[in-house]
């Protein structure tokens, strides 16, 4: 997706695909097939890269230090990146930065989980994402699994209490290395089985001094840590004593989920503010360019019925001439991310009635409906 908005800049890029096929691999003709943990892989590719980004946090620290001692410039950085691919250093940054958070504390045994008490949500440092290394833990025997994950994976656990939230909040922003930043509105984020499934921008009914306070929280977080790029700030939407508040839940420094909707209903989209931050060019705005966008995920499905996605094409656009559908070139596997809509308008509810359906259209849950 960041493809798209390169190519009208004329912005050549170069990929480092996981394997043949793949959905960026489709799409950039410039690419190299290797392994992202291999650090001569990396020299390789990188070679005579003016900037080096990234679709996900998980390359080795170690090995952005040693592309950045090579004279690559890598945005961004491994000194703020570290920052969302290990969550015990993100929320130690969060203490230092005063930024509110839900308790949590490093455990290692089954000893350190029932002092820091039940219920509780127990994670992996480093390497989950999309609900995976995250375990609810309501008792002791539920314990066992995440504390042998991570003593098999030779990651750190964090424990965090099990917030009860009013809902999710996503603020995301883009920083260039010069310092400029543009806060995109905050949206509500609605997560299935640990997968964002529907995002709206901007969140309903959100109080305009607490989506300030989301902003500027996102904005300060990224000034401090040093982020370049997309930063996406995940929180939670709390009462505090009856009072609306913000925890922060996790960090992302990429092009994110939650800010798919903005490929259509923003201004300028989350990805080409990508490419203007990391190669230090003015933003572009990120004001909406409707009322209302909604973004929901179109997911494998278990049926063996749905056939080829593409088959969702005639009705889910007949139906709705507005609609925008962006498919990823994926092999479909139940609860895989293989795609998402976009519908944008005036009326809330229309608005994700025509979201909802089109979705559903692809995943093959509306049966045989002709409307």
């Amino acid at each position: 997706m960041m493809a798209q908005p390169a190519i009208a800049l004329g912005v050549p890029l170069r990929l480092l695909a996981e394997a043949e096929g793949v959905s960026a691999a489709q799409v950039i003709p410039d690419q190299l097939v290797g392994d992202y943990r291999d650090l001569a892989t990396l020299t390789r590719v990188t070679e005579g890269c003016a900037v080096v980004t990234f679709d996900h946090e998980h390359v080795p620290t170690e090995h952005l230090h040693a592309l950045e001692d090579a004279g690559v410039a890598v945005r961004p950085g491994p000194e703020a990146l570290v920052h969302a691919q290990d969550k015990i250093v993100m929320r130690e940054a969060m203490a230092r930065l005063g930024a509110p958070q839900p308790r949590w504390a490093v455990v290692a045994s089954a000893a350190d989980v029932a002092e820091f008490g039940f219920p509780c949500v127990l994670k992996v440092s480093r390497g989950g994402y999309d609900g995976r290394g995250v375990w609810v833990v309501r008792e002791p025997a539920d314990a066992e699994e995440p504390l042998a994950a991570a003593e098999r994976s030779g990651v750190r656990l964090l424990a965090e209490e099990l917030v009860d939230f009013r809902r999710e909040l996503s603020a995301l922003v883009a920083r260039s290395p010069s310092g400029q930043a543009a806060a995109y509105p905050v949206v509500a984020t609605t997560q299935l089985d640990g997968i964002c499934h529907e995002v709206i921008a901007p969140a309903p009914g959100l109080d305009p001094d607490l989506a300030g306070q989301a902003q500027q929280l996102a904005l300060g977080v990224a000034g401090e840590l040093g982020v370049t790029g997309m930063l996406a700030v995940e929180l939670f939407e709390v009462d505090v004593d009856g009072t609306p508040g913000i925890l922060v839940n996790e960090l992302a420094m990429r092009p994110h989920n939650t800010g798919h909707w903005s490929q259509d209903g923003a201004i300028t989209s989350q990805f080409e503010n990508h490419l203007r931050a990391v190669l230090d060019l003015p933003l572009g705005s990120p004001a909406p360019r409707a009322r209302w966008t909604v973004m929901v995920n179109i997911l494998g499905s278990a049926r063996e019925d749905v056939g080829h996605l593409y088959d969702g094409y005639p009705h889910a656009l007949a139906r709705d001439p507005r609609l925008r559908v962006h498919l990823y070139g994926k092999e479909l596997r139940p609860g895989r991310k293989v795609g998402h809509v976009n519908a944008y308008g005036e009326e809330l509810d229309e608005v994700l009635e025509r979201a909802r359906h089109a979705a559903g259209w692809f995943r093959g849950d509306l049966g045989d409906e002709s409307e």
